[in-house]
């Protein structure tokens, strides 16, 4: 599955584009100024994902890799 496709179908599950998720995720601490927050990792970003969206891991992880900065 391409990258783009993990976004689909997140957005698709969800409702929320990788844009609401910057926003979100702004919001809730895990990113300042569109970079992760000092001392956050991975881990902490894809627990929240699951718990509050229901994603996989997979699907959690492509949205880390997308405020990392990945776009294709």
């Amino acid at each position: 599955m391409s990258f783009q496709a993990y976004l689909t179908n997140i957005e698709t599950k969800t409702g929320k584009s990788p844009e609401d998720f910057i926003q979100l995720a702004t919001e809730k601490g895990l990113l300042h100024q569109g970079k992760l927050t000092p001392g956050i990792k991975a881990g902490q970003v894809v627990q929240w994902l699951k718990d509050d969206f229901g994603l996989g891991h997979g699907h959690a992880m492509a949205i880390y890799a997308f405020f990392k900065g990945k776009r294709s």
